[in-house]
């Protein structure tokens, strides 16, 4: 059976107009052409859709049936088109994130994810919250289309954008002798009971500012070893030790926490959005991506 769509719409045309001058006429045909595409039809079919004389045309049940399902046929090929060109848009589909606890506090990554979700409704974020290092091996095999993540050594399949780079606070109790001080150095914290992470947890901000540390000799006396910033910002506010977090952090507001810059030029953490380079960019990743270059401005 050699049913072409353009033989439905004919025939459509037919059915509803019941005169085949009249059809040809909407269909911007002549009629010749379309009577013979009729014929053609009702061959591959195998059934007479019309009964017809010198004064009038009328559809038999089998005529009555096809045009039924024909409308249906025609309305499914128009409503997959149709998907089809909203996905290669990027109007429906999916994007699949993966992020560090960090991001959801940072006004680039949240300003560009509001932005996205208004503009595009039907597409699914399928947002996942992960650290650093546990972002790399889904990037790479394709379970993520994109990821935020702390700055951190890349395998070469991978590439990054800097999103954003945010200076390192110190964090004491608003009751420590150090929470008055404007400004305060690294190296004030020598000393300092510290509230850290934990160095299983796969976070590139334990390397982060180990780092940093480490380049002022600096090595910490750590008392508390934990796997969340937030579970770092809690300990603080109850005065178990001193730590150093992302300014973005500053966010989620502890009555309790004073946050204190640290004056040293090199104390800053920044944000990469990462992909693969193997993968072809579909239009939910540009469009993402070029919002969240819009929210750097």
């Amino acid at each position: 059976m050699n049913i072409e769509l353009r033989h439905l719409r004919y025939f459509i045309a037919v059915a509803e107009e019941l005169h085949f001058g009249r059809a040809a006429q909407r269909l911007n045909i002549s009629q010749p052409p379309l009577s013979q595409q009729i014929i053609q039809l009702e061959a591959e079919t195998g059934a007479r859709l019309f009964n017809r004389t010198n004064r009038s045309v009328q559809l038999t049940a089998a005529g009555a049936q096809l045009l039924s399902d024909a409308r249906t046929i025609l309305l499914q090929v128009e409503q997959a088109a149709g998907r089809a060109a909203r996905l290669h848009r990027g109007e429906e589909g999916e994007l699949r994130f993966g992020f560090t606890s960090s991001v959801p506090f940072t006004r680039v990554f949240s300003d560009a994810l509001f932005q996205f979700r208004q503009r595009w409704p039907q597409v699914h974020i399928q947002m996942q919250e992960i650290n650093t290092r546990q972002q790399l091996a889904p990037l790479q095999d394709g379970r993520l289309d994109l990821g935020v993540m702390r700055n951190t050594p890349l395998p070469p399949d991978l590439r990054h954008q800097l999103l954003l780079s945010e200076p390192l606070y110190a964090l004491v109790h608003r009751a420590h002798p150090l929470a008055s001080a404007s400004t305060i150095s690294v190296t004030a914290l020598a000393s300092e009971p510290f509230v850290f992470f934990d160095p299983q947890g796969g976070t590139a901000l334990y390397s982060d500012i180990l780092a940093l540390l480490h380049r002022y000799q600096i090595q910490p006396y750590i008392t508390q070893e934990v796997g969340e910033a937030m579970t770092i910002l809690g300990l603080v506010a109850t005065g178990l030790g001193v730590s150093i977090l992302p300014a973005s952090f500053r966010r989620a507001e502890l009555a309790d926490l004073v946050w204190l810059p640290l004056t040293e030029k090199d104390a800053i953490s920044e944000l990469w959005l990462v992909w693969s380079a193997r993968r072809e960019m579909n239009a939910q990743m540009m469009n993402m991506m070029a919002l969240l270059r819009a929210s750097q401005r």
